[in-house]
């Protein structure tokens, strides 16, 4: 029976990796008509800003992983709309602060701390700071800042493309609308999954396995983006 339960528990494992080695494929992916745009657009383009700002967020595993480690204990609708809330908040003024004050950061560093993001949160989830410190840390405070984080990752992203100065501000607002909508759209998939796991006892069978899988995840997302700090 023992061995049955760890041989299930590392097929869980491997199918979480596997899932977060098939997300990287598809990480932030812009294509080379969205890169085309980008580079030459003119003027207000609000459509497809919002459609790219959306697209950007429904592919973003580092953005998704984060918000799955934040929803993991979270039951009442209340809670869930106060966190996302900080979250949106956060990524929402470095997002536009950073594109149009343009300041920028290496991309791979911020990324790194964006993959440290989602280590904190399963390391959270699993009591880590209680049980090793003595001492649980404001975890509203640690979404907001978190946030702020993740939306100077997507800021740096975008000045990436040199976008031109005409409409730039208008076309930010509308990539940040899609942004939201994108994450709108995920979060429900996400609750969906959640809310119908959380009716089978697996769920907190299997959650301080799922959290560790989460940890792992964010450490594989800081070494990839480490190495490649140093590479280039």
């Amino acid at each position: 029976m023992l061995l049955k339960l760890k041989l299930s528990q590392l097929r869980y494992l491997l199918l979480a990796l596997a899932a977060i080695v098939s997300f990287e494929t598809l990480a932030h992916g812009v294509d080379d008509s969205t890169r085309i745009f980008l580079e030459n657009n003119t003027g207000v383009q609000f459509i497809p800003f919002m459609y790219i700002g959306a697209k950007h967020m429904v592919t973003g595993y580092d953005h998704l992983l984060f918000l799955v480690g934040v929803l993991f204990f979270l039951y009442r609708g209340k809670d869930v709309l106060l966190y996302v809330s900080m979250f949106t908040i956060g990524h929402s003024l470095t997002l536009m602060t950073g594109v149009l004050a343009n300041i920028q950061m290496n991309p791979y560093l911020i990324d790194a701390i964006i993959g440290l993001s989602v280590v904190y949160k399963g390391f959270d989830n699993l009591g880590g700071f209680e049980k090793m410190f003595g001492k649980q840390p404001n975890t509203k405070a640690a979404v907001l800042i978190f946030g702020l984080f993740h939306g100077f990752g997507l800021a740096t992203k975008i000045q990436e493309f040199k976008l031109p100065e005409d409409g730039l501000f208008t076309n930010m607002l509308a990539f940040n609308l899609g942004v939201e909508i994108g994450q709108i759209l995920a979060l429900m998939f996400i609750l969906l999954i959640i809310n119908f796991w959380r009716k089978h006892s697996s769920y907190l069978k299997f959650a301080a396995l799922t959290n560790t899988a989460l940890m792992f995840g964010g450490f594989l997302l800081v070494g990839m983006q480490m190495t490649g700090y140093f590479v280039n």
